[in-house]
């Protein structure tokens, strides 16, 4: 490992970023703040960003030009070209195939290029783009079309195959991009070749839909998040406000002098989408696509593209710190988190490790366009346990318990309330109403405190929450315990009946290639850690690594399922 403290940048402080924060408010005509009605309830909002997000592409591709932008396996689009492209789709679209503003148009297929082409020229059309999980199969992806009503799906070789069974139930029209394949009714290619790449003249309101993206969910059928062009541009431009107030404290970029990141998360998931894809858009930075995951192959990438940025969910990042070696990557300035919780053991890890990057994470849900909090610099070496403050300047935090707001330091259920929040679920009133107060209030389900500077710390998600004879056990803070131990590559806790105390904590881990551990040392280790009420009862040594949802998060349900169908390595 590397000690190069050093080459990093001086300490950020609150007061110096507060007063960064206003001078970009009062100066810079993008950060002007107004104020707009949201489905009835007042929010602050930016006031000079663009309309829609057909307006942004437009705007945005104009401006970087000639630029290289995507790159994958040797093939290169510069920012001009991604948008020529999506808008000759987007006339062909509507030319050939009768697509229309407003309509439901569905992506299924892995990170291609085409898939970004599809998803901005459908924008530019003012459709309604319905990203679907490139890791569900047939049934999955039949609901998924059911659901949202798309009738037409933009689809590579491998979702063709899954989809053509039900493409005359359900009536369906199948373009199909990049690969070959029988039975699609179109190619994207032909669409682009045909079209030509005038800009769609339409009238968007910026609180029309966009898109309907599907939560991971692990229990029932997935839900589908209702986007809006306003609600993605609140994102968007909140992260750029970040990167622009801590520029003017450090004097230098987070997304470095010539910016790059790596692709390395589904574009079906608003970390893909909007925190890789589209800010990069808006930074005029190079992405990079990988085909699938890989460490040394990342790290590769990194050397020979020169990227500045990498982010990822927290696997891949520590996976990314072992890949490096020594080298400690020298081009990357940040490397961050989302989708999930960093155990707070490898932050100070990942700042040691890379030659002059630091660690940053993010907290946001699809409901909230990925927006909530960030943290990054030495507030997240201070503090690796938390998530970050409110992003500025118009996103608001508060912790409810009971229906009464906590104060610092006390732990209740996560509620955000900005224009980047979500429309409502499709279809589902009833749910709508139990995740959304009447004045806008997202009640995210996650649980959490804030600390006296208004920092951020999840606790756990409601659901996943054990209860061991009336005490309250945290899922994230088992894991973590376990993650401490150098041995561990995966863990992931959850409750286990018990006849005595109502749940016991159950605990599955995955070793590190060549790592020897057994189960009983690893409860002796955790147990100098946490209570012992939180050191689990029941452990098992998977054989495999862990099976992960389309985003990469842990598949908690058939983590619990497939385990409890054998018994444990070790019963206490």
């Amino acid at each position: 490992m590397n000690d190069n403290a050093a080459l990093k940048p001086a300490d950020l402080t609150l007061p110096a970023l507060l007063a960064a924060a206003m001078k970009a408010i009062v100066e810079n005509d993008l950060f002007t703040i107004g104020e707009a009605k949201i489905r009835g309830q007042a929010h602050r909002v930016f006031s000079n960003i663009p309309n829609d997000l057909a307006q942004f592409f437009a705007e945005t591709s104009a401006a970087q030009g000639d630029k290289t932008f995507l790159i994958y396996e040797g093939e290169h689009l510069t920012f001009g070209e991604l948008h020529e492209r999506s808008l000759k789709f987007a006339n062909a679209m509507a030319t050939r195939h009768g697509v229309k503003q407003g309509d439901h148009v569905a992506i299924a297929m892995r990170n291609y290029p085409e898939w970004c082409v599809a998803y901005v020229g459908l924008i530019s059309l003012g459709a309604v783009v319905v990203p679907l999980n490139a890791w569900w199969k047939g049934d999955e992806l039949k609901f998924g079309l059911e659901d949202s009503g798309a009738k037409i799906v933009i689809v590579d070789g491998r979702r063709l195959e899954y989809i053509k069974p039900y493409k005359d139930e359900l009536g369906l029209t199948l373009i199909l991009a990049r690969d070959d394949g029988e039975g699609a009714d179109d190619r994207l290619e032909s669409l682009v070749a045909a079209g030509d790449a005038k800009q769609p003249k339409l009238s968007i309101d910026p609180d029309d839909r966009y898109c309907i993206v599907y939560t991971s969910g692990s229990t029932g059928n997935p839900k589908g998040v209702v986007l809006t062009h306003r609600g993605a541009l609140s994102a968007l431009y909140s992260w750029f406000f970040i990167l622009t107030i801590i520029e003017d404290v450090r004097g230098c970029s987070l997304a470095g002098d010539d910016p790059g990141i790596l692709l390395a998360v589904p574009l079906f998931h608003v970390t893909g989408s909007h925190s890789i894809f589209m800010f990069s858009f808006l930074l005029g930075r190079r992405v990079v696509i990988m085909h699938r995951w890989n460490a040394e192959e990342a790290a590769e990438i990194i050397k020979k593209e020169a990227l500045t940025n990498f982010v990822g969910v927290p696997s891949q990042s520590f996976e990314l710190m072992r890949a490096a070696g020594n080298d400690g990557l020298k081009t990357l300035v940040d490397v961050g988190s989302g989708g999930a919780k960093r155990p707070p053991d490898q932050v100070e890890k990942l700042g040691k490790a890379f030659y002059q990057a630091s660690p940053s994470s993010g907290y946001g849900l699809s409901e909230t366009n990925a927006l909530a909090c960030v943290i990054s610099q030495n507030f997240y070496q201070d503090r690796p346990g938390s998530t970050g403050r409110p992003a500025p300047p118009l996103t608001d935090i508060k912790i409810v318990k009971d229906g009464a707001d906590q104060p610092s330091n006390e732990v209740g259920e996560i509620w955000i309330r900005s224009p980047a929040n979500f429309e409502g679920y499709w279809n589902l009133p009833d749910e709508t109403a139990k995740a959304v107060t009447e004045d806008g209030w997202f009640r995210t389900g996650d649980l959490g405190y804030m600390d006296e500077e208004d920092f951020l710390y999840i606790v756990d998600r409601i659901k996943d929450i054990i209860i061991r004879g009336g005490e309250n056990i945290s899922c994230l803070e088992v894991e973590a315990a376990a993650y401490e131990h150098e041995s561990v590559a995966e863990a992931a806790a959850f409750s286990v009946p018990d006849e005595r105390l109502g749940e016991v904590v159950g605990l599955v881990y995955y070793l590190k290639k060549g790592a020897a551990l057994d189960a009983a040392d690893l409860r002796a280790f955790m147990g100098e850690r946490i209570a012992g009420f939180k050191v689990p009862e029941r452990i098992w040594v998977s054989p495999a690594p862990l099976p992960r949802l389309g985003t990469e998060k842990f598949d908690k349900l058939m983590i619990k399922k497939v385990a409890q169908q054998h018994p444990p390595t070790l019963e206490i």
